[in-house]
């Protein structure tokens, strides 16, 4: 969690202050929930849009992946009021559950274990530990390998059909993939499947139908973000520890799965000490050395948690650059 005795002015307690607004809105029920598989984590919230209708008449349709290092203390719950917010802009908003690490595992390894949790409904305490648990003893371990995948997959194969059936009044040609933090690794990631290695279960014969992707502070780039420990050595638990990173690296670092040719954005707050700038630039360097040019919305004074807090105006600037992809 963040240092509550941060001295006030310091980068310390301008993110300890972040954090502490992004979790202090009641989280937003959505209008309809759907399954995608028999897990409990198995589930896809939808918010109808509320907003005027943009250009193209029907709304447009932004997925949204929760963040949370991928650790079963974070759940969707507490990106839903960014979802409403999202869905006040006019936009029709499914947000994703997928199952996460385990709680207790005391192992690296553990994290291809440990069974999915309901994560707290978004509580501050459960998105702190969430965040900044170390995955060491007693801590959450970071995904489950190869679980956590198989459900973006399969999530993102039955959404055309899950978005005609729950929102109507959506246009499910025009999907814009978004997420923060773990969930802007996950998204960038279901944006490459058409790139994994030929022997990657989840590798689709085709570039997904997409307007685009805007991912937020991402974990984009697992060696830059293991070298700097982001998360407490999420990116090493994913894939199930440092004896398989090396190997499972190519089937789950978006910086390995370039070019995708679909229009991508990342937005990355230059304060952030969650996930540093570092991490996106890795990825955007690894873009343009594939032969393909990503942008960078680099936010001045913003660190990880305003991106998705509706009070903050750095949420309006994600709104913009998700606009301008799916409109």
């Amino acid at each position: 969690m963040s240092d509550a005795a941060a001295e006030p002015g310091t980068a310390a307690a301008r993110n300890a202050a972040e954090e502490k607004s992004v979790f202090s809105h009641p989280a937003v029920d959505p209008d309809g929930t759907a399954v995608y598989g028999d897990h409990p984590d198995q589930v896809i919230d939808f918010y109808a849009p509320r907003g005027a209708a943009g250009p193209g008449g029907a709304a447009p349709v932004v997925v949204l992946l929760h963040g949370g290092s991928w650790r079963a203390p974070y759940d969707r719950r507490h990106v839903s009021p960014f979802a409403g917010f999202l869905a006040h802009r006019g936009f029709a908003v499914a947000s994703v559950e997928y199952r996460r690490g385990a709680r207790g595992a005391g192992s690296e390894d553990a994290g291809a274990e440990g069974a999915g949790g309901d994560g707290g409904a978004g509580s501050e305490d459960a998105g702190a530990e969430g965040v900044r648990g170390d995955g060491g003893a007693g801590g959450p371990v970071a995904g489950r390998w190869p679980d956590t995948f198989d459900d973006v997959a399969a999530a993102l194969d039955a959404l055309p059909a899950l978005v005609r059936r729950h929102l109507p009044q959506a246009d499910a040609r025009r999907v814009v993939l978004t997420g923060h933090s773990a969930g802007g690794h996950l998204a960038l990631w279901a944006a490459a499947r058409h790139v994994l290695p030929a022997d990657a279960p989840w590798r689709l014969d085709r570039p997904a139908p997409l307007r685009g992707v805007v991912a937020l502070a991402p974990i984009a780039a697992f060696e830059v973000a293991d070298k700097l420990d982001v998360c407490g050595g999420a990116t090493r638990q994913l894939l199930g520890g440092r004896e398989l990173f090396a190997d499972r690296r190519p089937y789950a670092d978006p910086a390995l799965l370039l070019p995708t040719g679909i229009a991508t954005t990342l937005v990355q707050g230059r304060a952030d000490v969650d996930v540093p700038q570092a991490v996106a630039e890795a990825y955007a360097d690894a873009a343009a050395k594939a032969g393909e040019v990503v942008g960078v919305t680099l936010l001045e004074d913003v660190g990880h948690f305003p991106l998705i807090d509706p009070a903050a105006d750095a949420c309006a600037v994600v709104a913009e650059e998700i606009a301008q992809l799916a409109w």
